[in-house]
């Protein structure tokens, strides 16, 4: 009973909010920016919009990498990725991890097989409508060496009322000489709620307009999204690859389970990938969440603004 009741108060609330996008008022048009805070419980930071949760970056000791969840749409405030869903409930909604760094896996198993382990993060600023937070983190296994370090900077922005940006800066840095073999199971990726990939009903599109796991999977694009309806609203979630990526223009493993990312390391020759102690990567990425269509709020756009194209 408690269930159904709170089913049909997330789905009341979500139809109103459904609702609302369609006007486009003069108030709306003039209505003041939506405003974000932070806050940090240790390992955690709570970032909100408006007072209303938006996302939550997770660092604990415990766990196998930082990941961001929740990740909440902005027509129904419920989170747009999962933290863990069948199949490969390993995937963590918004995530950075590899498998087969020097023998190690750091995506999934056991700790014991290879830890992303946060130094810390902080809160680097938190004003009008931007919150950015930063962390460093080493790959290792444990009582073992640090076979990667990395620095990353997140910052989350609020556009307008139908998009919110997460913005991934991240330099990885070999700590010692380290070698990558062909793996799938590589760094950027974005695990969709289930209701909003194919499988669930939603839709899969990349910015060439192909559609579905089937064309999209092994193609070069800007950007890769799932959006669909629920509770009333359409709303979705976009990875986008930054153009001067190091494999820019990246292929993309693709699921219609509801996981994308421009995945370099599905696509190395047979030898793999080799890096010196010292050698560097920087890597920028954009999590988009919208409400409406990947057209209707413009994801093109918001790609060229945020790589400058």
């Amino acid at each position: 009973m408690m269930l159904a009741r709170r089913r049909f108060i997330q789905g009341a609330s979500a139809a109103a909010a459904g609702g609302l996008l369609g006007l486009r008022s003069e108030a709306q048009q003039t209505a003041p920016a939506l405003q974000l805070s932070a806050y940090q419980v240790g390992p955690q930071i709570w970032v909100r919009c408006d007072g209303v949760t938006l996302t939550c970056y997770r660092a604990h000791p415990t766990q196998k990498y930082p990941y961001f969840f929740p990740l909440a749409g902005p027509a129904t405030g419920m989170s747009l990725t999962t933290e863990s869903s069948e199949p490969y409930p390993h995937h963590r909604s918004v995530m950075l991890a590899c498998d087969r760094v020097n023998g190690a896996n750091y995506w999934q198993e056991g700790l014991e097989r290879g830890q992303i382990v946060s130094r810390g993060p902080t809160v680097e600023a938190s004003e009008t409508g931007r919150v950015v937070i930063a962390d460093a983190c080493d790959w290792r296994i444990a009582n073992g060496p640090v076979d990667l370090l990395d620095q990353r900077r997140f910052t989350l922005s609020v556009p307008s009322p139908e998009v919110r940006l997460l913005e991934a800066d991240i330099t990885l840095t070999a700590a010692r000489d380290v070698h990558i073999e062909r793996t799938n199971h590589s760094l950027f990726a974005v695990r969709c709620a289930p209701e909003l990939s194919p499988k669930g009903g939603g839709t899969l599109v990349n910015s060439e307009g192909l559609s579905g796991e089937k064309a999209s999977f092994g193609q070069k694009a800007a950007w890769c999204a799932f959006f669909g309806e629920r509770f009333g609203a359409t709303e979705g979630v976009a990875l986008m690859d930054h153009p001067q990526n190091p494999w820019s223009p990246c292929t993309w493993f693709t699921r219609d389970y509801g996981f994308v990312s421009p995945t370099p390391m599905n696509w190395l020759p047979d030898q793999g990938l080799s890096l010196a102690s010292g050698t560097s990567l920087r890597l920028r990425f954009v999590v988009v969440a919208f409400a409406g269509t990947p057209q209707s709020a413009d994801l093109a756009g918001v790609y060229a603004r945020w790589s400058g194209g």
